[in-house]
């Protein structure tokens, strides 16, 4: 049996994001994001493919982002509520890393396990930088899911796309907890 490490336990039962709206300088430099980064790549990974990699984006890329994020929106007749709340993330950013899932091809492991793999590390870079003191968030939205966004932000390849946008730095405020599940109302024992 592995040592317990309580502590561990604790953090992960009680850890929660930090609204990205919050999240302030300073952010951490590449000598304090190298082991976050460290962290979140010892996810699950089968086959041992390494169906995800990492572009960190820096606040002077931030406003090229937003930009795209704009042209984008407008060329997808999106209402102007999208398009702001898509630049939004890009105009308050500071720091984010882009987790994105590289799907490679494979006999023994289906695409959909390497989904959850790049999902696992995203998840897994939150942890380690709440872990280490800095406010994170795990976010999305329709530039994450726009191929031509992908393409031109980051030049991502047919067989890539972004899995999510990890922003990370000093928390400014601290939000409510949100409600949280009813373990026993989501929870089914088998014992035979």
């Amino acid at each position: 049996m592995l040592e317990k490490n309580p502590d561990a336990l604790k953090f992960l039962q009680t850890r929660r994001s930090r609204p990205a709206k919050t999240l302030a300088l300073p952010v951490p430099d590449r000598d304090a994001l190298l082991p976050l980064l460290t962290a979140a790549a010892r996810t699950p990974d089968h086959g041992k493919l390494e169906p995800w990699r990492f572009i960190v984006v820096e606040k002077p890329a931030m406003a090229r982002l937003a930009d795209i994020a704009e042209a984008r929106g407008r060329a997808l007749g999106l209402d102007a509520e999208q398009v702001a709340k898509g630049r939004g993330q890009f105009d308050q950013g500071n720091l984010a890393v882009v987790v994105v899932e590289v799907q490679k091809p494979s006999a023994k492991v289906p695409a959909i396990e390497q989904s959850y793999s790049a999902g696992a590390v995203c998840l897994a870079l939150v942890n380690a930088a709440l872990a280490s003191g800095w406010g994170a968030n795990w976010l999305s939205g329709w530039p994450s899911h726009d191929r031509g966004f992908m393409t031109e932000a980051f030049d991502l390849a047919e067989h890539e796309r972004i899995a999510g946008l990890i922003h990370i730095g000093t928390e400014t405020s601290v939000p409510p907890d949100r409600p949280r599940p009813e373990i026993s109302e989501i929870t089914t024992w088998l014992s035979k």
